[in-house]
């Protein structure tokens, strides 16, 4: 069994993942797993007795590809702006803002190795995005031009609430723009899809190696 250095986050990262690049986003690099079943079983193991999430931030996940896929090819979306990336993982999508001339990037995670990745992540691709370790759901946010998220609807009561949370951040003006390969709980209706992309996978994450992903926007009139 791999051993799980709980007060050493970075140290475990770079023990068990190693620099790679992002399908759909090559120009971006993130620590990544490369043999998934043991990262996979060390984090297991730690989960069932500290409480520690499973190693989601060592994998870029479809959702979140196609959104910093559809900043590439529209920077205008977050140029300038001060964005937030929801349920970070291992920062993708703050990093893909940056790269696209985003004013600042704040990646919120409830699992700080996910935090931890995403610094690592962030200063392997020359840019600064602050971490936070938090669960923010329900609050409003002060300061924040733009959400970005992927990959949030796999989970019936975390979609349900994060979606509800999005559309009153909608309703107060705040742009909320949501990658989804579709997931068992993403809404039937409500979202305005903006872009659709092929997105490169593995069979050890998911059931095929292509996912269809799609990138949706949470309307201000959301009800």
């Amino acid at each position: 069994m791999i051993p799980f250095p709980a007060a050493d986050p970075a140290a475990f990262i770079r023990a068990h993942t190693a620099p790679a690049p992002v399908p759909l986003r090559p120009d971006i690099l993130l620590w990544q797993a490369t043999e998934i079943t043991p990262i996979w079983q060390a984090t297991e193991e730690w989960l069932a007795r500290n409480g520690v999430p499973p190693p989601f931030w060592a994998f870029p996940w479809a959702g979140g590809q196609a959104v910093a896929n559809l900043i590439a090819d529209d920077p205008s979306l977050v140029a300038g702006r001060r964005i937030l990336d929801f349920a970070a993982g291992s920062g993708l999508i703050a990093i893909a803002a940056m790269k696209a001339g985003a004013a600042h990037a704040t990646a919120v995670e409830i699992d700080p190795f996910a935090v931890a990745a995403t610094r690592m992540n962030a200063e392997l691709n020359g840019v600064a995005v602050t971490g936070i370790t938090d669960d923010i759901i329900g609050r409003p946010l002060p300061g924040i031009d733009i959400v970005l998220a992927g990959d949030v609807c796999y989970e019936r009561p975390f979609a349900e609430a994060a979606l509800s949370w999005f559309r009153d951040l909608a309703r107060a003006g705040t742009t909320v723009l949501v990658g989804d390969p579709g997931r068992a709980y993403l809404p039937a209706q409500g979202l305005d899809r903006l872009a659709t992309y092929a997105v490169p996978t593995t069979r050890e994450l998911e059931d095929r190696e292509v996912r269809v992903t799609d990138v949706w926007r949470v309307p201000q009139s959301a009800a």
